[in-house]
């Protein structure tokens, strides 16, 4: 994903999630069922967005990930907030509707 990409994509209206992560990452493959959960809880009004680090290492250095996964939510191109480990679809679901509204 080049960063003209990343950039049109965080700066929607709706929240979006990003999900940075890596392949050899055992808890970022526990958070895609996760996820999926999430997608459907939120349907449209927010938007998820996996990021593979190895594949996109200017954006995790942009962003100074440093360990995977990490999770943030931007809206309208601002970092609204930020974090790492797992979490559950319950938690992210109550994040995004904060920002939604």
């Amino acid at each position: 994903m080049s960063t003209s990409n990343f950039s049109s994509i965080i700066n929607s209206e709706k929240p979006v999630l990003i999900d940075f992560h890596a392949e050899w990452c055992g808890p970022c493959k526990m958070m895609t069922p996760i996820l999926n959960d999430l997608k459907s809880k939120v349907g449209d009004t927010a938007k998820i967005i996996k990021i593979d680090i190895d594949k996109n290492r200017n954006l995790a250095t942009r962003y100074q990930v440093k360990g995977v996964p990490t999770l943030m939510i931007f809206q309208q191109g601002e970092l609204k907030w930020r974090n790492s480990g797992i979490h559950s679809a319950a938690q992210l679901d109550e994040l995004i509707k904060s920002y939604a509204s």
